[in-house]
């Protein structure tokens, strides 16, 4: 046990972690490297170049002529997956923290660098990308050493493009991270810290031992779910699956067991012998908290028992998406997913799309509200229809988060600037270091679901980096805003919306819809309301067919005789005629500006 090292990489998006853990695969002699990131398996990942799973594997190293086993743990860095970060540094004891010598000290470093703090872990600052002409880590060194109050000799230099200070970063893990503690002759306790689904083999529940030992054919339990199983086949991740015997404390490794449904494996759960079990389950594992709601529903009805199972194998992937069935009168039935933020919900929609090759139709993402009734009841609202009557409601509670954006000083006015307008409060600034400013806002989540991201890096021209976490509720002056067309409400365009946008936000609603809803041979309103004031109205003119065409002189009466029929027919028509709305439209409302 003595001779394990169980750590994992953490760092802003885009500061080359990935590139690192190659490096010390390819230091260690664990894989020969053929191309970039080969922890980085899935297509999506590649494509995007970022990474949106962590990656358990592990590396044998030899110093002094004792060998060590180091188990790493690459982490992705956007705000999106952090969920991913506090599970990998649930499983480690310590962390290589990788700040880029071009740009800093970045608001996810600082993030992921409490997250690691709050669990005890051994912390190993590297200064990356040193070969890069724009470097300058004397001003970063400063900075890393203001951060964690460690020493300036402490920090490692390092590029994972030239190899530089791999061997001193491996040195240093071998040297500064404690080896696992834990009893080897306890009764097995072991935290499950990710898990896959496998079309042959069933669900594959990647864990770490905290005490004892499990071998092969093992009777197995799991805590909280108590379902039974036999470890049929165990084993340590290498870039594949490596079967082995046994596995003792502190190790990390894998369990197959022939489990088939989704719901029995829960990521944080501790699996235990039957006959000897621990007495309580491994503690300090956070639950997920989503904080933007969509509903997501097959394009084809039929689908809808697939696209179940389909978020149950995704889920056992990504355990920071949640679901629950629900019914829409415009989509059919659907379910009302929970994701970590956009781009999240981005990636799960391709994934179904890929994977499962499921077409989805997602509404418009909005956040979960506190809705107080006159008799002093609470509700807690995701939907827009999911309001009582507004006769019934005392006040209206919206979740606000705690902001964090570091960014350039010539950048400050712009970013003040967005934030207030998105009804932010700004707490205070300060100055990180040289030309660095620390700015933390109070803003509503539901302001900042849609574009704030984006219009924060092209304000900042891509510097300013930009953290959160949930703050608490407070009230707040809402409004349900319906989108009507031709008097018929479409409940998945409805959202719920501040007061003081509400007319403006109405009325770019409806000239975005007159764009994208074809014409039809009868006129649409398109109106948008609050409650029974209709606040914004656009009209699609119909197609007009030219009945007269064929009278050539003669009376106007016979004119007027043939536009008349055809006014008949196109109020008939209206009556029994609907309008369909296309998928571009549902989409539209994210990308008003």
């Amino acid at each position: 046990m003595n001779h394990i090292r169980n750590f994992c990489i953490i760092a802003h998006i885009d500061h080359g972690k990935s590139t690192i853990a190659d490096r010390l695969l390819e230091y260690t002699n664990t894989i020969q490297i053929t191309e970039g990131q080969m922890l980085d398996d899935m297509d999506l990942e590649k494509e995007r170049g970022i990474t949106i799973k962590s990656h358990a594997i592990q590396m044998e190293y030899e110093k002094d002529g004792t060998k060590y086993i180091l188990n790493l743990i690459d982490t992705p860095g956007h705000v999106d997956f952090s969920y991913e970060v506090s599970r990998s540094i649930a499983a480690c004891e310590g962390a290589i923290l990788v700040v880029d010598a071009t740009q800093g000290v970045q608001a996810q470093t600082i993030s992921n660098l409490y997250m690691a703090i709050d669990h005890d872990l051994e912390i190993i600052p590297v200064i990356n990308k040193i070969d890069m002409p724009a470097a300058h880590p004397d001003e970063v060194e400063d900075e890393i050493v203001e951060l964690i109050g460690c020493k300036p000799e402490e920090i490692i230099r390092a590029s994972g493009r030239t190899g530089e200070g791999i061997s001193e970063i491996l040195d240093a893990v071998v040297e500064r991270i404690p080896a696992p503690k834990g009893d080897a002759e306890a009764p097995l306790q072991a935290l499950i810290f990710d898990s896959v689904f496998n079309s042959f083999r069933g669900i594959i529940a990647y864990f770490k031992i905290q005490n004892g030992s499990i071998r092969k054919g093992d009777k197995v339990k799991f805590f909280n779910t108590g379902m039974e199983y036999d470890a049929d086949e165990i084993g340590i991740l290498k870039m594949d699956m490596v079967p082995r015997k046994e596995l003792c404390t502190g190790e990390v490794g894998y369990i197959i067991s022939g489990i088939k449904d989704a719901k029995e494996v829960k990521v944080g759960d501790t699996i235990t012998h039957i006959e000897r079990p621990c007495s309580e389950a491994i503690s300090g594992f956070q639950e997920v908290k989503p904080m933007v709601f969509a509903g997501v529903y097959p394009i084809d009805p039929a689908d809808y028992e697939n696209l179940r199972a389909s978020l149950e194998k995704l889920q056992l992937n990504d355990a920071s998406l949640t679901f629950m069935p629900e019914s829409s009168v415009a989509l059919g039935f659907g379910f009302r997913c929970g994701f970590l933020g956009l781009l999240h919900m981005e990636i799960v929609q391709e994934r179904l799309d890929r994977e499962f090759n499921m077409d989805v139709i997602t509404t418009v993402p909005n956040v979960s509200y506190m809705v107080y009734d006159k008799q002093g009841g609470v509700k807690e609202v995701h939907n827009p229809s999911g309001l009582p009557e507004v006769t019934m409601i005392d006040h209206i509670e919206e979740p606000y988060i705690k902001a964090t954006i570091i960014t350039d000083a010539n950048y400050i006015g712009g970013i003040m600037k967005l934030c207030l307008d998105k009804r932010g409060e700004l707490i205070n600034q300060e100055y990180v270091s040289g030309n660095r400013v620390e700015l933390h806002f109070y803003i509503p989540l539901g302001e900042i679901v849609i574009d704030f991201y984006d219009k924060l890096k092209s304000i900042s021209k891509g510097y300013a980096s930009f953290d959160y976490h949930i703050d608490s509720f407070r009230p707040s002056k809402l409004a349900k805003l319906d989108i009507l067309l031709n008097g018929e409400p479409v409940d998945a365009l409805s959202t719920l919306t501040h007061n003081d946008n509400a007319v403006t936000f109405g009325r770019r609603m409806c000239e975005k819809l007159k764009e994208l809803i074809p014409r039809q041979q009868f006129d649409i309103a398109i109106q948008a309301a609050i409650g029974a004031k209709i606040i914004a109205r656009e009209t699609i003119k119909c197609v007009r067919k030219d009945v007269t065409a064929k009278c050539y002189g003669g009376d106007v009466s016979r004119k007027r005789k043939l536009l008349e029929k055809q006014k008949k027919g196109k109020k008939r028509m209206k009556q029994i005629g609907n309008v369909e709305v296309p998928q571009k439209a549902f989409l539209a409302v994210l990308k008003l500006d």
